[in-house]
């Protein structure tokens, strides 16, 4: 806790940078060996991080993944009935994601049935990369996303994540059907869907996001789509977002379906762990190649 407390920095000593290791040790009157093996063992939990090049040492992503966690605390404890019942419907991985400047973080993830999942819960990557990113920039003007698009894009990228007009359409598309569909460059194999979530001054505070498997069809992302968007929209209400306003614990939502609704089809009482209903007709394609 000493070494954390001493990274943290106080006054002018605090340096972005980050501490040598002698640095530590004198400051903390210990030997710098007893340092250097307490900072190797947090670097491994991912509390603090090494610069390569200086060799200085500075706070790590898991410290401020759990920071982010503690803040929006109640953020991930309201979602989690929403994350469950995405991750039930489709029996897909489902996440809560917030947008930290140009990085989206995963505060919260539920595993579908198989085997193998990654562990995202945590772990910040760039929003450029992100299947959260286009419904966490919905809100942004054209002029500012093209600004940090062509900060971060890689240069030469003939791809989704490398087009600018890409990114503009699909943001186009975010903010006329409620989600989007896009192609993530961490996992080749899977297809990101999601849809934006409101807190009560309207603006967007986290997304909602369902990796698909890229076999799916089209047809069927963007029946997801609608799903994905009518429970971030039942989620926005339970924020505050609305002329309804807060909506009482138990109150039925009043929400649109985002997807062509059946007409003698209630709307849902309460989130729950029960999966909304989702066609599964074998006619649907399922053809490859999916955007993300």
């Amino acid at each position: 806790m000493e070494i954390l407390e001493v990274l943290a920095g106080h006054g002018d000593e605090r340096d972005a940078d980050g501490f040598g290791v002698s640095w530590i040790a004198e400051r903390l009157d210990r030997e710098k060996s007893q340092v250097s093996r307490a900072l190797r063992s947090l670097e491994l939990e991912g509390m603090v991080e090494r610069d390569p090049l200086t060799r200085r040492y500075r706070l790590g992503w898991r410290l401020f993944a759990l920071a982010a966690r503690t803040q929006h605390a109640r953020l991930v404890r309201l979602a989690a009935p929403y994350v469950r019942r995405l991750a039930a419907a489709f029996d897909e991985d489902a996440y809560l994601c917030v947008l930290r400047g140009s990085m989206v973080l995963t505060l919260l993830s539920v595993p579908s049935s198989r085997a193998y999942h990654r562990v995202w819960e945590g772990v910040s990557v760039p929003v450029i990369m992100a299947g959260a990113g286009r419904s966490l920039l919905a809100d942004w003007d054209d002029d500012r996303v093209r600004e940090l698009l062509r900060a971060t894009l890689p240069s030469g990228l003939d791809s989704a994540v490398g087009s600018e007009e890409q990114w503009l359409a699909e943001l186009a598309h975010v903010r006329t059907a409620g989600y989007a569909i896009s192609d993530t460059e961490l996992d080749d194999t899977e297809v990101g869907v999601s849809a934006p979530v409101r807190d009560h001054r309207g603006l967007i505070t986290a997304a909602l996001t369902v990796s698909v498997t890229r076999t799916s069809g089209r047809a069927r992302l963007h029946e997801i789509g609608g799903v994905v968007a009518q429970t971030a929209a039942e989620f926005s209400i339970g924020l505050g977002h609305g002329p309804a306003g807060p909506r009482p614990p138990g109150e039925p939502s009043r929400t649109r379906r985002a997807t062509r609704p059946a007409p003698s089809d209630p709307a849902p009482e309460a989130p729950s762990d029960q999966g909304p209903a989702v066609s599964h007709d074998p006619a649907v394609s399922h053809d490859p190649g999916c955007e993300l």
